[in-house]
């Protein structure tokens, strides 16, 4: 199986190639912007793509079976760069997936889009535009997972979590590795086709907790 990660050069995404690359059954492609980041992607088990989200991405997806989307543009970057990467490029891609026949994709999103207005400032634009991709997925046609993730850390793997169509993520985390096992998991998992879910560091093994979903 053929997996484009978009995003593949930020921290969840290096750590979904290095998940997806350990199974031999699947040839992992990380889309990255510059030359530059190719030899980290190539150290991590996967193959480069150059592509920008802000771009042409339609030569991205060629041959592709699925594709995950963990990209953003980041807390640094102001409004414009959050509707160009985390709407307008999570789009792009979803258009480009539904017109190459590639049926099966995967969204990191993140709790709170399902109601960006009661947030605050700069997140509240971030969960629009959040809410505004993963609202185009859900009408694609495509076999869309949308994962919901609390606030991320960059603490070690637990591999259990909590995952619910709704969760309570006041003051809760989830390393991201684990997100990014989660996104790797489930490309295939079919308990989560079709599906929006939220998670958290919780109690069940991670295959185990997508299964109940």
């Amino acid at each position: 199986m053929n997996i484009l990660i978009a995003g593949a050069n930020g921290t969840t995404g290096r750590m979904t190639i290095e998940e997806l690359s350990k199974n031999p059954q699947m040839t992992v492609y990380g889309m990255i912007r510059k030359e530059e980041q190719a030899k980290t992607i190539k150290e991590l088990g996967g193959h480069p793509v150059l592509a920008d989200l802000e771009g042409n991405v339609d030569k991205a997806v060629d041959n592709m079976d699925a594709i995950i989307f963990a990209a953003g543009s980041g807390p640094k970057t102001g409004p414009d760069k959050t509707t160009a990467v985390d709407k307008l490029g999570a789009i792009k891609l979803v258009d480009a997936a539904k017109k190459k026949g590639i049926d099966r994709f995967v969204m990191l999103s993140s709790v709170g889009s399902d109601n960006p207005e009661q947030a605050q400032g700069g997140m509240r634009h971030y969960l629009e535009a959040k809410h505004d991709a993963d609202e185009h997925l859900k009408a694609s046609g495509l076999t869309y997972t949308i994962v919901r993730p609390v606030a991320l850390t960059n603490e070690q793997a637990v591999g259990k979590i909590y995952a619910e169509q709704k969760v309570d993520h006041t003051d809760k985390s989830i390393p991201r590795a684990d997100v990014a096992s989660v996104l790797a998991k489930s490309v295939t998992e079919k308990s989560t086709f079709n599906k929006t879910f939220e998670i958290l560091t919780g109690t069940l093994p991670i295959k185990e907790a997508l299964n109940n979903i």
